[in-house]
């Protein structure tokens, strides 16, 4: 009978936890300049300028319609083919998970905005406020505040999907747990391991969210 080895996981921890600082720092950066790109692709979702909504849709499409770890072989392996320059492996995770990550948001910014009452636009247009006035101090407080809870499923989203970026040898939690398992040969000690800690980022995100909704309020 196979015994669990406590000293291998534990030896193994100080390793593992510098590839989950990595995947924080990844995950951050990456939602982060999903939420400007998210924000700005939502807005242009709902514009009256046709072929900016198009262009959007089509982008959004694309990215909620391929496998993310599709994407990171575009980003990677594609973009130096096609430009002719080499991509690093931190910079091609970054990319890629910012441009899916902005797909997603856009939606949740878009959903955002539409939910604010209507009648909220046309009180302050017959005050005089120009449209991007009603956007900027009406309508945008109001969605950014309801998002929050979908913003935080979305950073738990990718917190757990920036494990792909670990086919690229980017050294992140995942690919430190390969490197330890090859090693020890120990791998059911390892994924625990690292199972747990992803829980416990996962639960960290969970509460910090949570706490933000009774801050502000949130009806959800």
């Amino acid at each position: 009978m196979l015994t669990f080895r406590w000293d291998i996981l534990f030896r193994s921890l100080p390793y593992l936890w510098e590839g989950a600082q990595m995947t924080i720092r990844l995950t951050t950066t990456s939602v982060g300049a999903g939420f400007i790109i998210g924000t700005l692709l939502g807005m242009a979702r709902i514009c009256q300028y046709r072929p900016l909504r198009t262009l959007a849709a089509i982008y959004i499409d694309f990215i909620r319609g391929t496998p993310l770890l599709v994407q990171i072989f575009l980003v990677y392996m594609g973009l130096p083919q096609l430009l002719s320059f080499p991509m690093p492996r931190l910079t091609a995770a970054f990319l890629a998970l910012s441009l899916n990550s902005g797909a997603y948001v856009a939606e949740i910014v878009r959903a955002g905005i539409q939910s604010v009452d209507p009648g909220q636009t046309e009180a302050a247009l017959s005050l005089g406020c120009s449209n991007a006035q009603v956007m900027r101090y009406v309508i945008l407080p109001q969605a950014f505040k309801r998002i929050i809870p979908p913003l935080g499923n979305e950073f738990i989203a990718m917190l757990k999907d920036s494990s792909l970026v670990s086919v690229i040898a980017l050294e992140e939690l995942v690919r430190r747990a390969n490197i330890v398992i090859t090693r020890t040969y120990r791998p059911f000690e390892i994924w625990l391991g690292v199972a747990f800690m992803y829980l416990i980022m996962t639960i960290a995100i969970s509460r910090l969210v949570a706490y933000m909704e009774r801050k502000l309020n949130i009806d959800v």
